[in-house]
């Protein structure tokens, strides 16, 4: 069970804030970023009846179902590009920990067997043009009972394992490998990030532009040849596969 009391033996002196319902847990997250909490402490919620996704969707988050947590980093201005790597490595290597073999669709949902495990979402927040820091919003489902067209979309940690998972414990270790890769040269993280792209060498379609994804630029940008051999620089977008 995610409580006060789980999540203080979990996260040990790290600063934190549990909720049993809120609308967005990165809102939260700037509101603390705002009023001064160092890097590293964390909004976790239970239940997160609005969260916020690339492009301006919302989803639901039901209660002991997922985990919905927001971290606060306060990188230099020329390392914030590297939070939403840094979160979508996080939840990789917990999925590895765990005996899974996840791969990164680019830029930062991590994946099972194709199927969609986490998603990422950082957000800069700044005063007037000085970066205070970001907010790192990462959703993972661990036990949603998905249906449908959304079961052949996504999956939960427990149903890929076939085990009980504890939740505290999940989010101990995602907010420690936070604060490793965030530590790291960006080299080392974008290495590591890049050795995890499973979109790499795909056929894919990103708005207007298809072709094949060859590479990342060192911003993190996709590189997609398409077929009159031009490359083209993606920095936005949803990523889907084409099948030949």
């Amino acid at each position: 069970m995610l409580n006060e009391e789980t999540l203080r033996a979990a996260l040990g002196p790290r600063p934190f804030q549990f909720h049993q319902s809120v609308a967005s847990t990165n809102d939260l997250a700037a509101e603390w970023l705002r009023a001064g909490v160092p890097t590293g402490a964390v909004v976790i919620a239970d239940e997160q009846r609005a969260g916020r996704g690339r492009h301006g969707r919302t989803w639901h988050t039901p209660p002991g179902a997922a985990l919905a947590l927001s971290v606060v980093l306060r990188p230099d201005e020329d390392r914030a590009f590297l939070s939403s790597m840094i979160g979508a490595l996080a939840v990789a290597d917990l999925c590895s920990g765990l005996g899974l073999r996840p791969l990164i669709k680019w830029p930062n949902d991590v994946q099972i067997n194709g199927l969609k495990v986490s998603g990422v979402l950082p957000e800069a927040i700044w005063s007037e043009r000085r970066l205070l820091g970001v907010v790192l919003g990462i959703g993972v489902n661990v036990r949603v009972q998905f249906e449908g067209e959304l079961a052949q979309q996504a999956v939960s940690l427990e149903a890929a394992l076939g085990r009980r998972l504890a939740r505290a414990a999940l989010i101990a270790e995602i907010v420690q490998q936070v604060d490793h890769y965030s530590q790291q040269p960006p080299a080392d993280v974008l290495g590591c990030w890049r050795a995890q792209l499973g979109t790499l060498g795909q056929r894919v379609r990103v708005g207007a532009i298809s072709g094949v994804a060859v590479d990342t630029d060192p911003t993190g940008a996709l590189l997609v040849r398409t077929d009159t051999g031009r490359v083209e620089r993606v920095i936005a977008g949803d990523v889907a596969l084409v099948k030949e």
